[in-house]
């Protein structure tokens, strides 16, 4: 009775450590994506861009290689320099995709961030990102 109490107990332990790796993952993702809007690097942000990801622009949509949408990106980070990046929403389906909403302020305006993201290969990566302007 003790072998089996012992296992379940280890089970249990491993379960949640599985879970909290997860959870840590996931934040680190949107901790960096954050960090990387802050800063206006696509190089930083296309580091978490799976091989193709849709990118839309204020209507604009097109479906990119990470490459493609960094330089992209670049353009569009220095035609709208951030002035900040906070994240107003963050969240998970139950099939496991991940998704954040944020307010990306330049000096015009603001744009509206959605961003999704999902495992592929055992790493969360992000395969949509859209900017609409507010």
């Amino acid at each position: 009775m003790k072998g089996i109490a012992l296992n379940f107990f280890f089970l249990i332990l491993i379960s949640s450590f599985s879970l909290s790796i997860a959870h840590a993952q996931n934040e680190s993702l949107f901790a960096d994506v954050r960090s990387a809007l802050k800063a206006g690097s696509s190089k930083e942000l296309s580091q978490h861009f799976h091989d193709n990801i849709e990118l839309n622009i204020n209507g604009e949509s097109g479906n990119y290689s990470n490459v493609h949408a960094e330089i992209y990106l670049k353009e569009f980070f220095k035609k709208h320099e951030p002035i900040s990046f906070e994240y107003a929403h963050q969240g998970s389906s139950n099939e496991g995709l991940k998704y954040a909403i944020g307010n990306y302020v330049h000096s015009d305006g603001t744009y509206l961030v959605l961003i999704r993201a999902k495992k592929i290969n055992g790493k969360e990566k992000i395969y949509i990102i859209d900017f609409s302007e507010e």
